[in-house]
């Protein structure tokens, strides 16, 4: 017999209702207004999202990541698993909730990822953590840019998402990287104008969907070009 979901904790944000469900030890949900944005069982193409985006980093010194979007900490568990101990890891994360989770009810899915001594959270929009790099000295720049949030680029939907995928977020995100930097973009499907926005920034894009039959898409979008530096 199938056990029933329990609701773990719950708040009201801007968007409805966020939830924490549990069944059983390690099946979670997290779900807003009623919809499923996360279930702990599929979280093969956010492992490879950041397995991807930090394969050059492991033997790089301090590198530099930031991880737009918590969630259940699948994906910064990756990007700590696959970089070194000098590494600094900023998550960037809307609501303070999420991260109390993952570090309680959740906590055990990744071994703890929140509280490692690597990992850095702030709580703000994605959005504004790149812009603010952009703009400061090259010392504050990202060797990779992961964002791996519930809604990503999407082909049927041109003007979702447009502060992260648009032209101009694009170009925002070339410039908080460093000299071939990483841009590391999860999304629900392939959306070819968003590739090509990638390529007309001079990117290098690397497109898969990880797992066996994937249904999710990983970009992986590296810096190039005559002003790579």
């Amino acid at each position: 017999m199938v056990r029933p979901w329990r609701i773990v904790d719950s708040i009201h944000t801007h968007e409805g209702l966020l939830e924490l469900r549990q069944r059983g030890e390690t099946d979670f949900l997290i779900t807003i207004a009623g919809r499923v944005l996360m279930n702990a069982s599929g979280n093969v193409s956010e492992i490879v999202l950041a397995q991807l985006a930090c394969a050059s980093l492991k033997n790089k010194k301090k590198p530099r990541v930031l991880v737009g979007g918590l969630g259940m900490g699948f994906t910064l568990r990756s990007a700590l698993d696959h970089l070194p101990a000098d590494a600094e890891v900023v998550v960037a994360e809307l609501n303070p909730i999420t991260v109390k989770w993952c570090q309680g009810p959740m906590a055990h899915l990744t071994a703890g990822a929140v509280d490692d001594p690597r990992v850095q959270i702030v709580i703000d929009d994605v959005a504004a953590v790149i812009r603010s790099a952009a703009t400061k000295d090259k010392k504050n720049h990202f060797d990779a840019i992961i964002l791996d949030l519930y809604e990503g680029p999407y082909e049927r939907d041109p003007g979702r998402g447009e502060h992260l995928y648009g032209h101009a977020a694009i170009e925002l995100s070339r410039c908080a990287l460093k000299a071939e930097g990483v841009f590391a973009v999860w999304s629900e499907d392939q959306d070819k104008a968003f590739e090509k926005r990638l390529k007309a920034a001079t990117f290098a894009v690397n497109r898969q969907r990880p797992g066996r039959g994937g249904r999710h898409v990983v970009y992986i979008a590296r810096k190039t070009g005559p002003n790579a530096k």
